[in-house]
């Protein structure tokens, strides 16, 4: 069997989660995991919010636009 991720071996991967476990703790993992997951789906919604604030300008932008050219 080849598992492969990153180019890290199935042996490079477990040395790394036991390191991981002789650092951090049993108890301390799902916590560790569960933060991080908290800051990714902060970041994404930080993203989305960026995205729809932009589009959200481009919109209010056009319509001023819009309503400050006199109709001929």
């Amino acid at each position: 069997m080849t598992f492969c991720f990153m180019n890290l071996g199935f042996w490079e991967i477990l040395i790394i989660a036991l390191v991981v476990l002789l650092l951090f703790g049993a108890s301390r993992i799902p916590k560790l995991m569960r933060s991080m997951g908290q800051g990714v789906k902060n970041f994404k919604d930080g993203m989305n919010g960026i995205d729809e604030s932009s589009d959200k300008e481009k919109h209010d932008t056009a319509s001023k636009n819009n309503e400050q050219q006199p109709n001929a």
